[in-house]
This record gives structure tokens, sequence and C-alpha cells, in this order.
């Protein structure tokens, strides 16, 4: 259905055609043809929002917050190991 839209909107577009001839011509009722562009004219502006290229940037993005927080907490662990072994050391008298 997207795509036989979207030949459509291009002959509405591109050809100076009645809107009644087209649609008799692509086997649609005006009625339809109206609808489709109501939904386009309310939603036509998501299609300058964020494309596939942005979603997938931030998907990245997220991602690589989520691994340096990773890191951090094995880094927070190391470190508090690493002095639990120093303290042992010392009170072991060992070194």
């Amino acid at each position: 259905m997207p795509r036989r839209r979207s030949r459509f909107c291009d002959c509405i577009c591109w050809k100076a055609n009645a809107i009644s001839a087209l649609c008799e011509e692509h086997g649609i009722q005006p009625s339809l043809f109206y609808n489709w562009q109501r939904q386009f004219f309310e939603n036509g502006s998501r299609a300058f929002e964020g494309g596939p290229a942005d979603r997938s940037e931030n998907k990245l993005h997220k991602e690589i917050e989520h691994l340096e927080d990773r890191l951090r907490r094995k880094h927070e662990v190391l470190s508090e190991l690493m002095e639990e072994h120093i303290q042992l050391t010392k009170e072991l008298g060992e070194s």
C-alpha cells in the first residue's frame, strides 16, 4: 500500500492533472485521495524529523554510554579489590 501511495503522490506532485482523473486512472476513490492528503499534511513533518541515520546514531550513542558505565563500574570494583588487597597485605605484614 505505501508503494501505491508513493506512485500516486508522484503523479499528483509532478503532473498537472485533475485529481478526479488521476484517481480514476489509479482506480481509487477521490475521497481516499483526500484522506491520504489529510494524513500527509497532518504527519508529513515527521518525514523531516530524525531519519534512520539519526536513529542509528542515537542507538550508537546509547550503546557507548552503556559501555562507558559498565567500564566505570568495573574500574570501581577493581579499585575496591586493590584497596582490600593492600589493607590485607599490611595487616599480615607482607610486602
